[in-house]
C-alpha cells in the first residue's frame, strides 16, 4: 500500500511537472514581439533589399521601429528574426556571449564567406582566432605598415591621379585599398591572377545579402563563383608560403618588417600545445579578412572623399591639420604612427562619415536558447537582427543628426555613450582590424587633401546600398593641383 502511495504521487509530480513545463512553454511561446512573420522563407526579406537599393533602408528600419517599437519579429533571409534596436540592445547584442547567442550568420554568408571564419565562431574558438588576428595586429606589427601603406599610397596617386582633369573615385580607392591589403596579407607586390582577384572581389558581396537559392545571373550565384575563384588563388598561394616556410625561404614575425597574414596564419601551431589552423580556416579567413579590409575601408574613404568635395569647411579643418603635419616632414620623407595619431580631427570625420553611411547597415545573430528580453521571447535558434541608423541617427545621442559634423566625435562637447556608435561594432566584439583600418584611411587623406582640391557634381552627390554603400555613378570629381 506504501509503495501504490509514493508511486502514485510520483506519477502525480511528474504530470505536474509536465503539464507546467508545457504551459510555461506554451507562453513563452505565445509571447512573441510584435510584427508579422509574412510568407514563409522569403517574409521581408525582399522589401529590405528593395529599400536598400532605392537608398530608403533607413526609413524602412525607422518605420518599422514605429509601428512595431524597438522589437519585432520577421523573416530575414530564410529564417524568422527579431529586430532589436537602440543602446541597450546593442550592449545586449555585443556583450552577449556564446550560452546565449552566437555569431552565426545567415546563409548566404555561409555560402559565400564559409564556416570556419572568425564571424562563425563562438566560445573559446573565437577567442583563439582573434587572438591570431591580433599577433598581425597589435601595435608593434601596425607601426611597420605605416611605411608599406605610405608608399602604396603615393604611388597610386603618381599613376592614376596626377595629370588628370578628373577621375572616377570609386573604382580607384577600391583598387588603391586591395594593392594595400595584397601587399600586407599576402606580400603579392605583382601577381598575374591579381586583377582576376580584384573582379572576383568587386562581386563577392553582391549576394551576401540575399535569398540563397542558387541560379544563374543571380546576385547570390555571382557571389558563389566570384569566392570559388577568390579560394582557388588563395589555396595556391597558401601551398607557396607552405613550401617557402617548410625550405626556409619565408619570413617570421619577429619584427614589423616581415611576414604576412597568410604567414601568420600558417605559423599557428609552433608552440607548445597550440594546434594549427586547418586549411579550410586559413582560407575563410584570410577572404574575411580581405573582403573586410577592401570593402569597408574603400567605403568609408569614397565617402568620405564625397564630403570632402562637397563640405569646404570639413575640407579646410581636415587640409589645416594635414598641412600641419606635412610641414613637419622633408621631402619624399613617409609618414609615421606617430603622424597618423596626431590626426584627430580627419578620424573624428572619419568617424561622422560611418556614423552617416555606414558599411555596414547591420548583421545577424542566432539565439542558442530562448532568451527573453524586454518582456518578449527570442526562441531558440531565431535569428537576431542589428542595424546602425536607429543609435547612429538617435539625435537625443548626436544632436542634429543629419548634418555631417565631426564635433559629434569630439569628447569636450559630446560625449557619446558606449554601444551607441557601432561603425566597428562595439565591446567584446569590436572589429579587431579598426586600428589597421585607421591607419590606412588617414594615409589616404593625408596625400589627397594636401595634393589636390576636389569638386563633384550634385548628381555625383547620390549613392545606393546593394547591400554596401556606393555612389550610384562611380564619384567623378574634378581635381586642382595644390601646387597650381
Amino acid at each position: 500500500m506504501e509503495y501504490q502511495i509514493f508511486f502514485t504521487l510520483l506519477l502525480c509530480f511528474i504530470i505536474s511537472i509536465s503539464l507546467y513545463l508545457s504551459i510555461e512553454t506554451k507562453r513563452r511561446r505565445t509571447n512573441l514581439p510584435p510584427g508579422s512573420l509574412g510568407i514563409p522563407y522569403v517574409g521581408q526579406t525582399l522589401t529590405l533589399l528593395r529599400a536598400m537599393k532605392a537608398n530608403k533602408a533607413e526609413k524602412w528600419l525607422s518605420d518599422r521601429i514605429d509601428r512595431h517599437g524597438p522589437v519585432s519579429k520577421l523573416t530575414l533571409f530564410g529564417f524568422p528574426t527579431v529586430l532589436l534596436s537602440g543602446t541597450d540592445s546593442n550592449r545586449f547584442l555585443f556583450s552577449s556571449d556564446s550560452t546565449v547567442m552566437t555569431l552565426e550568420q545567415p546563409r548566404s554568408f555561409r555560402k559565400i564567406f564559409g564556416t570556419r571564419n572568425l564571424l562563425e565562431m563562438s566560445g573559446e574558438e573565437h577567442r583563439r582566432m582573434r587572438a591570431i588576428f591580433m599577433r598581425f595586429l597589435k601595435p608593434e606589427m601596425l607601426k611597420g605598415y605605416v611605411g608599406v601603406m605610405d608608399g602604396e599610397v603615393r604611388r597610386h596617386l603618381e599613376m592614376n591621379w596626377r595629370g588628370k582633369e578628373t577621375v572616377t573615385v570609386f573604382p580607384l580607392i577600391k583598387t588603391l585599398t586591395f594593392d594595400i591589403m595584397c601587399t600586407l596579407f599576402f606580400s603579392l607586390a605583382q601577381c598575374p591572377r591579381k586583377a582576376q582577384m580584384l573582379r572576383d572581389f568587386s562581386h563577392i558581396m553582391d549576394g551576401i545579402w540575399s535569398i540563397p537559392i542558387d541560379l544563374p545571373f543571380t546576385s547570390f550565384r555571382r557571389s558563389v563563383q566570384a569566392s570559388a575563384g577568390i579560394r582557388r588563388t588563395l589555396l595556391d598561394i597558401i601551398q607557396a608560403k607552405k613550401s617557402a616556410i617548410e625550405s626556409g625561404l619565408a619570413s617570421s614575425l619577429s619584427s614589423p618588417s616581415h611576414g604576412d597574414l597568410i604567414t601568420c596564419f600558417l605559423s599557428v601551431g609552433g608552440g607548445v600545445g597550440e594546434e594549427a589552423l586547418t586549411e579550410e580556416e586559413v582560407v575563410d579567413n584570410s577572404l574575411l579578412a580581405m573582403t573586410a579590409g577592401h570593402e569597408t575601408t574603400s567605403i568609408v574613404l569614397v565617402f568620405l572623399i564625397r564630403c570632402l568635395a562637397i563640405d569646404a569647411v570639413v575640407y579646410e579643418a581636415i587640409l589645416r591639420e594635414q598641412e600641419g603635419i606635412a610641414q613637419t616632414k622633408c621631402p619624399g620623407e613617409a609618414l609615421t604612427w606617430e603622424d597618423l595619431n596626431k590626426m584627430d580631427y580627419t578620424w573624428r570625420a572619419a568617424k561622422e562619415t560611418m556614423r552617416m553611411i555606414p558599411p555596414i547597415f547591420g548583421n545577424v545573430r542566432r539565439a542558442v536558447k530562448d532568451i527573453e528580453y524586454n518582456g518578449y521571447v527570442i526562441p531558440k535558434g531565431w535569428q537576431i537582427f542589428w542595424a546602425a541608423s536607429p543609435t547612429h541617427m538617435d539625435g537625443h545621442i548626436f544632436p542634429d543628426p543629419t548634418r555631417f559634423d565631426p564635433s559629434h566625435f569630439d569628447d569636450k562637447s559630446n560625449v557619446v555613450p558606449p554601444y551607441s556608435f557601432v561603425g566597428f561594432g562595439a565591446g567584446p566584439r569590436v572589429c579587431p582590424g579598426n586600428e589597421f583600418a585607421r591607419l590606412e584611411i588617414l594615409t589616404v587623406i593625408h596625400y589627397l587633401v594636401t595634393q589636390y582640391k576636389l569638386e563633384i557634381s550634385g548628381a555625383e552627390a547620390t549613392y545606393r546600398r546593394d547591400p554596401m554603400p556606393y555612389p550610384s555613378k562611380g564619384l567623378v570629381v574634378r581635381l586642382k593641383p595644390k601646387n597650381d
